[in-house]
């Protein structure tokens, strides 16, 4: 047998202490590659602090308590700090990244050659890796998940390095086919990115006798939820409003973020804070008995690539109303998964009345993702990487 590939993941987005639900669909899929006898896999979670006094502040200080090095669920994680600019800074941080990890790598490097660097977020991560890679002289793919297409694409310094480092990139990996186009539109070569679904936990996401986990939850009427940060881009607010339709149903709303103290006065204003929940930052292990006891889950962000919370949602049996975002088509092709609405309160409203006339069974719904596993998305992930360093 071969040796196992020496892969370095590179990910900004990646849970820690203070945030430990923070990129952990990137957790979990580096776990399962991890768990490959034909894997070594170290993971670099470069962390961005601002210079001072900007660095005295609480969401800050947190993080420079990190370990430097640490293990995280069996994961062998370093943390590297790099200078971060707030709200300003975003076009340097890619060079920021790759001079505070490199000399970390290297040492890594002297002892264990790696054979690939594995970017699992388009901007900052790729133009970083892009950077090392040239240092260490090794392969290195890119994968895009959505807002790091979305957002960063659209500002001209950053997007200059997106495409640059996707030209130099071996292979590109994206979470939906729309997503895909979406590359291609911005000037990458479609015939360097690879499709690569998100995995899934069919074990933990699943469901469950739903009245029984509506009066746990002291819910009788309809139970909806909303499960993600609670930014602008989610949309929350429009799930709130369309909660004035319902005069006997209950909101969960699981996550925090910037958006929290609007959304609470969004509620109190409508006269609806009594029905709906704002759970904060739910452990994800903690998340599916909310999702499976939930009649629909409402996710209409702005943009996507293929949400997460929408596969986990179906997963546990439970329809999901979102709106014409990233791979929305790509799993709800029928009105068993749910609905595909406009970004508007009566459409929403609309389409929740028309779930709850005629709810699908929860098997169906379930049925809609039985592609999806994490065996599935750490198989596809092995081979890209097999080819990628087999070629270089």
């Amino acid at each position: 047998m071969p040796r196992p590939l020496n892969i370095l993941t590179l990910a900004t987005l990646f849970p820690n202490a203070s945030a430990p639900n923070f990129g952990i669909f990137v957790e979990r899929q580096t776990a399962e590659l991890a768990s490959r006898a034909e894997a070594d896999v170290t993971v670099v979670n470069p962390v961005g602090l601002p210079p001072w006094p900007i660095s005295q502040l609480a969401q800050y200080s947190a993080l420079a308590g990190l370990p430097e090095h640490e293990e995280w669920n069996g994961l062998n994680v370093h943390r590297p700090n790099f200078t971060l600019v707030p709200k300003v800074g975003g076009s340097r941080n890619p060079k920021a990244i790759a001079a505070a990890v490199l000399p970390l790598l290297k040492h890594l490097h002297g002892k264990q050659p790696f054979d690939l660097i594995d970017a699992e977020f388009f901007y900052p991560d790729g133009p970083a890796a892009m950077r090392l890679s040239q240092a260490l002289d090794i392969p290195f793919t890119i994968k895009a998940r959505g807002a790091d297409i979305h957002h960063w694409g659209v500002d001209p310094k950053c997007r200059a390095q997106i495409l640059e480092a996707a030209n130099q990139a071996s292979a590109l990996l994206a979470v939906s086919q729309a997503l895909k186009q979406d590359m291609i539109n911005l000037g990458m070569d479609g015939d360097k990115i690879a499709l690569h679904y998100t995995g899934l936990d069919q074990q933990k996401f699943k469901p469950v006798d739903r009245a029984a986990a509506k009066a746990k939850l002291d819910v009788a009427g309809p139970l909806f939820i909303c499960a993600g940060a609670l930014i602008k881009r989610k949309n929350q607010a429009l799930a709130i409003e369309a909660l004035t339709a319902f005069p006997g149903a209950t909101l969960l709303i699981a996550g925090k973020g910037e958006e929290e103290a609007s959304y609470r006065a969004l509620a109190a204003k409508l006269d609806v804070a009594e029905r709906v929940r704002f759970l904060g930052s739910v452990p994800h292990d903690e998340l599916p008995a909310l999702v499976a006891a939930s009649d629909i889950a409402v996710l209409v962000s702005k943009s996507e690539g293929l949400a997460n919370a929408w596969v986990e949602a179906l997963s546990c049996g439970t329809p999901i109303i979102i709106s014409e975002a990233g791979g929305a088509r790509e799993l709800v092709r029928s009105d068993i998964a749910g609905r595909i609405v406009a970004q508007d309160v009566g459409a929403i409203i609309g389409a929740i009345r028309s779930v709850l006339a005629a709810p699908p069974s929860q098997g169906d719904v379930r049925a809609t993702v039985s592609h999806f596993s994490w065996q599935n998305n750490g198989d596809q992930l092995l081979e890209i990487f097999r080819k990628v360093t087999t070629a270089f």
